[in-house]
């Protein structure tokens, strides 16, 4: 084979996500738990007692806890539209996945806190997200396929 000839097309990498356009349920998903997470970290900085009890003394570590909120669920909601716009269906969906396992941590510390009805509205989110990176990748997070090409 010369330089100039192509390749065979067995030797090409082709992403098969590459042409196929996310479904409008999982763009809505994202883009609410985009604007979920902007919110949440705006209302660690301005607000930080609701990230607590309502007797719970506001201190400097709820101060410094509160940045870390910031940080984490503004950084999540930037990458996530960010992802979105860009049409980057495999990282979108990886990211997605983390999202989701964020959400069940969430859950697990709500449930241990007693805040139940905070617990059902977190599990319901991850499951969604959970739902939505695997119809991204087109198979289940369990299978070896969603994490390779």
């Amino acid at each position: 084979m010369s330089d100039q000839e192509p390749l065979p097309v067995a030797s090409r990498q082709i992403d098969p996500g590459a042409t196929r356009t996310t479904p409008w349920w999982v763009s809505a998903l994202v883009i609410t738990g985009a604007l979920l997470n902007a919110a949440g970290a705006v209302l660690s900085i301005v607000h930080p007692a609701m990230l607590v009890s309502p007797h719970a003394e506001i201190n400097e570590a709820v101060h410094v806890y509160a940045g870390y909120v910031f940080s984490r669920d503004m950084a999540i909601g930037i990458f996530l539209t960010v992802l979105l716009l860009s049409g980057a269906r495999r990282t979108l969906g990886n990211l997605m996945m983390l999202v989701a396992l964020i959400q069940f941590l969430d859950t697990a510390v709500d449930c241990a806190e007693g805040r139940w009805p905070v617990a059902a509205g977190v599990l319901i989110f991850g499951i969604l997200y959970l739902i939505g990176a695997a119809r991204l990748s087109g198979h289940p997070f369990w299978r070896p396929e969603a994490w390779k090409q």
